[in-house]
């Protein structure tokens, strides 16, 4: 038998995971079959890979030596077809995203930095259904918001980088109500409020909502879930409902966006992308066009230009 590139991505994969179990669940075969497979491959590496224990497996010096090398070939591998695609300028780069406030300008900003390769673009309202059309191949690079300590799982073969550590979420109510004119609102002054979420808001915030709300003693009402961002605001505007919004987002008529006191729901933003569809050099290229996109936006509304103003080490990296 001679060692594939499967084999490899089973030796990396075991190694990440900690056990076999872990490990063929995430390569979708059996634990039988992963640990026949593993035998196989030891047979031609001349000894164990893996010394197996209670709390999993670790490797051995045998099994160090290698991962370090299969890592650097299924690197180069991937470098070899991301930089393939990145020639062939008639394959379109796939791009997934939620409704973050920055695609209206990133889309703006890619013809800069893809040299003349198309962008096919899909809008997806869940964020783990990002995750896993990025594992099937059906997306080159997501962008994709986390709010708290939520974290969208990757699937295996995908880089990230975040581009928005942090930014404080504020509150779009109407312009008739009776809180509009303040300065910044204590989340427990909305108590009474009806909230407003996607559908499919899988991305943390409905649970840091309920969490801060929690804290500042009372459950939100989570009345409406809605996609269409006209809707969105329509109803807003005539007083059915308040929402959590990103502070860089832009007027909306008859409404208003007021920052709420300590910051009790935070968000980041991040890309993530397949390795085999994305080079280095383009992943870096995108990650500048969208950190371009998100500052042209910073001046949307005062308060989070002052905000963000004050915490220069949340911006993005550009050197």
């Amino acid at each position: 038998m001679q060692l594939e590139l499967r084999h490899l991505e089973a030796v990396c994969t075991i190694a990440e995971a900690g056990s076999l179990g872990r490990a063929a669940q995430r390569l979708g075969v059996s634990q039988p079959a992963l640990s026949a497979q593993l035998r196989r491959i030891e047979r031609v590496t001349g000894g164990e890979l893996f010394a197996r224990g209670r709390g999993g497996v670790q490797p051995t010096p045998l099994g160090e030596f290698v991962l370090s090398k299969a890592r650097r070939v299924l690197g180069e591998m991937d470098e070899l077809v991301a930089g393939a695609r990145a020639v062939a300028t008639d394959t379109p780069l796939r791009l997934g995203c939620i409704l973050l406030v920055l695609i209206d300008g990133l889309l703006a900003q890619l013809d800069q930095v893809t040299g003349g390769q198309d962008v096919a673009i899909g809008l997806e309202n869940s964020a783990t259904a990002l995750s896993r059309m990025l594992g099937a191949g059906q997306y080159d690079v997501i962008a994709f918001g986390e709010v708290n300590d939520h974290e969208v799982p990757l699937p295996a073969g995908a880089a990230a980088r975040t581009l928005v550590q942090k930014e404080p979420f504020c509150v779009r109510m109407s312009a008739a109500h009776p809180l509009a004119g303040r300065d910044r609102i204590d989340l427990a002054e909305l108590a009474d409020e009806p909230w407003m979420t996607l559908v499919e808001d899988d991305d943390g915030g409905p649970e840091a909502l309920v969490e801060a709300c929690a804290k500042a003693g009372f459950t939100p009402s989570l009345r409406y879930r809605i996609t269409d961002r006209k809707m969105h605001y329509d109803l807003i505007a005539a007083g059915r409902a308040v929402s959590l919004s990103q502070p860089t987002a832009q007027a909306a008529p008859g409404t208003v966006m007021v920052p709420l006191a300590g910051d009790p729901v935070t968000g980041r933003i991040r890309l993530a992308w397949n390795r085999s569809a994305v080079s280095a050099r383009q992943a870096d290229l995108l990650y500048r066009a969208a950190a371009r996109a998100y500052l042209a936006n910073i001046g949307n509304n005062a308060f989070h230009q002052a905000w963000w103003d004050a915490r220069p080490e949340l911006h993005p990296v550009l050197d």
